[in-house]
C-alpha cells in the first residue's frame, strides 16, 4: 500500500444544532472547531439535523392522507367506466 495517501481518521463529535445532542464517532472530517470530551480535545462539527431532531425518528412526522387519490382521479375523469354505446 502507498504511504501518505489516506486521510487522517480521527475521533469527531457531531453536535445537532436543533437539540444539542452530541455524537462521538470517527471520521476523516477536518475542522478547526474543537470540544472537550472526557478530558480530551476532539474535533467538532455542527449538523443541522440528526436522528435526535428528525421528525421521522422523533415520532412527530406528519402523514399526508394519500389514500383515495387514484380513486378520486378515476372518478373525476370517469376512468375505467365503459362508454355508452351510441
Amino acid at each position: 500500500m502507498k504511504s501518505d495517501i489516506h486521510p487522517a481518521y480521527n475521533e469527531v463529535v457531531f453536535v445537532d444544532s436543533a437539540t444539542g445532542v452530541q455524537f462521538l464517532t470517527r471520521s476523516t472530517l477536518k475542522t478547526d472547531k474543537t470540544i472537550e470530551i472526557d478530558g480530551r480535545k476532539v474535533a467538532m462539527s455542527t449538523v443541522d439535523i440528526s436522528s435526535a431532531s428528525h421528525p421521522f425518528f422523533t415520532g412527530k412526522q406528519k402523514f399526508i392522507d394519500t389514500a383515495g387519490r387514484v380513486e378520486k382521479f378515476q372518478k373525476k375523469y370517469k376512468w375505467g367506466e365503459k362508454k355508452a354505446e351510441a
